[in-house]
C-alpha cells in the first residue's frame, strides 16, 4: 500500500492534485473557522449549490460556466450579508435563497440541448484532471483570499464573538458581515471548480468543527483546522489513487467524518476539566485585582 502511494507521486495529475488540494485545504479551513464562529455554516452549505445554478445559466446562453459560478455565489453572499442579522432570520433567507437558486438551475439544465459536462463538473469536480495552469491560477487567487482574511482578522474576529460590542466600538459590523461574505463565495468558487460542491461543504466544516473542539483559543483553532484539512485531503486523493474504484470525495468525507465523531464524543470531557484547570487561575486574578483595588483605595485615602 505504502509502496503504492509512493510510486503514484512520479504521476504530474497527482502532483499537481494535491498542491491544488492543498490550496484549498487552507483556505477551507481558514474560512471554515470564521463560518463556525458566525453561525453561518448553512451559507456553507448554500452557496456551492447556488454556484451550480450560476454554471447552469452560463453554460446555457453559451458562455464559461465559471463567469456565471462566480456571479451567483458572490451575488448570493451580498443577499445574505443584506438579509437578516438574527440567526433564525439569516438562516430562513438563505433556505429561500438557495431553493430558488436550485430551482433556476434545473430550469437552465433542462432548457439546455446539449449534454452540460461541465455544469456537472461542477457538482463533482475535476480534482485529478488539472493542469499546472490551474494550480498556478489557483495558487494566486487563493493567496489574495488568504491575504484578505488575514487582513480582516482581528475586526472579523471581534465583529464574530461580540458583534454588539463591535458594533458600539465604531466596527462596521454589516460592511464586514457582506465583505466576509464576499471572501466566502470565492473561496468557495474556487474550491468547487477542483473538488466540486458536493465536497467544498465537507471542507469548508469538517476540519474547523473538529478544531473548534480541540482548541479554544482561535490561532490554534485555525491551525489545527488547517493540519487536518490538509491531511484529509492528501490522504483522500492518494487513497483514491491507489484504490482507483472510488472517488476522492468519498475517502475526504469519510475521513473527515471518522476523526470528528470521536471528538465531538470525547471533547466535553477534556473542555470541562480544562476550564476546571483555570478556575483558580482566575480566582487568584480576581482577588489580586481586588488586592489592587483596595490598595489604590487605600494610597488616595491617605493621599487625602
Amino acid at each position: 500500500m505504502l509502496n503504492s502511494i509512493i510510486d503514484s507521486l512520479q504521476y504530474e495529475f497527482v502532483v499537481n492534485a494535491l498542491l491544488a488540494g492543498s490550496c484549498i485545504a487552507i483556505v477551507a479551513a481558514l474560512v471554515g473557522y470564521f463560518l463556525i464562529a458566525r453561525g453561518l455554516t448553512f451559507a456553507g452549505h448554500a452557496l456551492p449549490n447556488i454556484g451550480f445554478a450560476g454554471a447552469a445559466g452560463a453554460v446555457l446562453i453559451g458562455v464559461n460556466p465559471v463567469y456565471g459560478l462566480f456571479a451567483f455565489t458572490i451575488g448570493a453572499g451580498v443577499i445574505i450579508g443584506l438579509l437578516g442579522k438574527q440567526v433564525q432570520e439569516r438562516d430562513i433567507s438563505i433556505g429561500i435563497i438557495m431553493t430558488f437558486a436550485l430551482g433556476l438551475g434545473f430550469m437552465f439544465l433542462s432548457l439546455y440541448s446539449g449534454y452540460a459536462e461541465r455544469v456537472y463538473n461542477v457538482l463533482f469536480g475535476t480534482i485529478l484532471g488539472i493542469d499546472r495552469l490551474d494550480v498556478l491560477t489557483l495558487f494566486i487567487t487563493c493567496l489574495l483570499t488568504i491575504g484578505a482574511i488575514v487582513f480582516l482578522y482581528r475586526p472579523l474576529l471581534f465583529s464574530s464573538f461580540d458583534p454588539m460590542v463591535a458594533e458600539a466600538r465604531g466596527v462596521p459590523v454589516r460592511g464586514l458581515a457582506i465583505v466576509f461574505l464576499v471572501l466566502v463565495a470565492l473561496a468557495v468558487s474556487i474550491a468547487i471548480q477542483i473538488v466540486g460542491a458536493l465536497l467544498v461543504f465537507t471542507m469548508l466544516i469538517g476540519p474547523a468543527a473538529t478544531a473548534v473542539r480541540i482548541a479554544r483559543r482561535p490561532v490554534w483553532a485555525i491551525l489545527i483546522a488547517i493540519i487536518l484539512g490538509l491531511s484529509y485531503m492528501w490522504l483522500g486523493i492518494l487513497l483514491s489513487v491507489t484504490n482507483g474504484l472510488w472517488p476522492a470525495s468519498f475517502f475526504i468525507a469519510t475521513i473527515s467524518f471518522a476523526v470528528y465523531l470521536p471528538v465531538r464524543i470525547f471533547s466535553p470531557y477534556w473542555l470541562e476539566r480544562s476550564q476546571r484547570d483555570r478556575q483558580p487561575i482566575r480566582v487568584l486574578s480576581d482577588v489580586s485585582k481586588s488586592n489592587r483595588q483596595s490598595i489604590a483605595e487605600h494610597a488616595e485615602v491617605r493621599g487625602r
